[in-house]
Parts: C-alpha cells; sequence; structure tokens
C-alpha cells in the first residue's frame, strides 16, 4: 500500500514562535498563510506543518498523489483503495471517504496509542 507523502502536523500555541524556532533549525516555508494560523515547512525530505488553534493532537498525515514538495505523481494510489484495504484489514476508520466518488477525499484512522492519523488526497 502506498499512502503518499508523509508529513507531520504540529498543534503550536503560537505560530510565529513556533515558525522562527524551525527557520533556526534549517526549515523554509513550503505552502500556508502564516496570517491564517497554519504553515507547511520543509527541510531536505523532511516536511512538517504548523497549525495554531486547528486540532488538539498532533497528526501523522499521508498525502497520496503528492511528492514532499506538493508536486503531482503518477500513477498514485487513491484514498478510496487505500481505505478499502484497510478496512479488509480490520482497522477501524474515524472517517470515511464516499467509495462512490472520485477526487479530493481523505480518511481518517487513530494509531493503538491514539496518534491521529489523516490519509489527505488533495487531487
Amino acid at each position: 500500500m502506498s499512502m503518499g507523502a508523509f508529513s507531520l502536523s504540529l498543534n503550536v500555541r503560537n505560530i510565529e514562535t513556533s515558525f522562527a524556532f524551525y527557520r533556526k533549525l534549517g526549515f523554509r516555508q513550503l505552502g500556508g498563510r502564516i496570517e491564517d494560523k497554519w504553515l507547511i515547512l520543509t527541510n531536505g525530505d523532511t516536511v512538517i506543518g504548523l497549525f495554531e488553534g486547528m486540532f488538539e493532537k498532533n497528526m501523522l498525515i499521508f498525502t497520496p498523489g503528492w511528492d514532499k514538495e506538493g508536486r503531482n505523481v503518477d500513477p498514485f494510489e487513491d484514498v478510496r483503495d487505500i481505505q478499502k484495504r484497510l478496512k479488509a484489514q480490520g482497522i477501524a476508520l474515524d472517517a470515511e471517504a464516499d467509495p462512490g466518488t472520485s477526487g479530493p477525499a481523505h480518511v481518517m484512522l487513530t494509531d493503538p496509542d491514539g496518534n491521529p492519523i489523516l490519509i489527505d488526497q488533495h487531487r
């Protein structure tokens, strides 16, 4: 199963303070708007998101159809196919994509330690 590009989304208390910290570690802005309280940062092969007030916990993110720079890759495994494979393995899903649709959709699940995982297809 290929779940796409991986990133870690961090729930931060202050987006400006966090952005300043991660810039010192060599991260550069790839996307987002600090005014909207979210940024996507990259450093080499590492991608992290900073999100102020958008969700409760840090979250693992997989993005089918994109590489680590947010560029389209083809072919890719559609999130609905990933969902079908997860369900066939008995994995409980917190949110499901409508299997009768195509295009952007997402699936959410939680690992055994309570960490949220989002599989978020944008295309």
